[in-house]
């Protein structure tokens, strides 16, 4: 089946190395198929011009489309993630090597792309039944940069 909508991502030089970093990350991912400027184009010829990858059977598309066009916040990818170990993970390795952390589970990667890197009980904590602890896991989560899934429960809990 062909997927009806699938997201862009604009980079100047980066698309092959980005697809790259984003397929190793995640373990049911893959590249499928790269599209390479010929003589006479915009770029060198051999040059990535677009890289079709695939990440938890969501598709992708990565362009060299040359300096014109950032990234922004207004636009990021959210990671769900099951556990402590696994928000680690992604965190880690998409600050490395030039990432940027930002606030309440915010970075951008080496490349300018933004994403969230967020537990999954987040919303169940924040969104609770008791407003009183979703209040206070609310305001734990303003305070921190990666998400503490154990820190947010306790603030839920009411143990500071």
């Amino acid at each position: 089946m062909t997927q009806k909508i699938t997201p862009m991502l604009w980079f100047d030089n980066e698309a092959e190395q980005a697809a790259e970093f984003y397929v190793g990350l995640f373990p049911d991912a893959r590249i499928l198929e790269v599209t390479r400027y010929g003589d006479g184009m915009p770029k060198p010829a051999g040059t990535a011009m677009v890289v079709d990858f695939e990440i938890a059977g969501q598709r992708y598309q990565a362009l060299n489309g040359g300096p014109d066009f950032k990234f922004t916040e207004a636009v990021s990818f959210v990671v769900d993630c099951a556990d402590q170990k696994e928000v680690d993970y992604y965190w880690d390795a998409m600050t490395a090597d030039g990432g940027e952390e930002s606030q309440c589970g915010w970075l951008k990667d080496k490349f300018g792309v933004s994403w969230q890197i967020i537990p999954t009980q987040l919303s169940s904590l924040m969104g609770g039944p008791d407003p009183a602890a979703a209040q206070r896991a609310t305001q734990a989560m303003f305070g921190m940069r990666k998400l503490d899934v154990q820190a947010l429960q306790d603030a839920y809990d009411g143990k500071s």
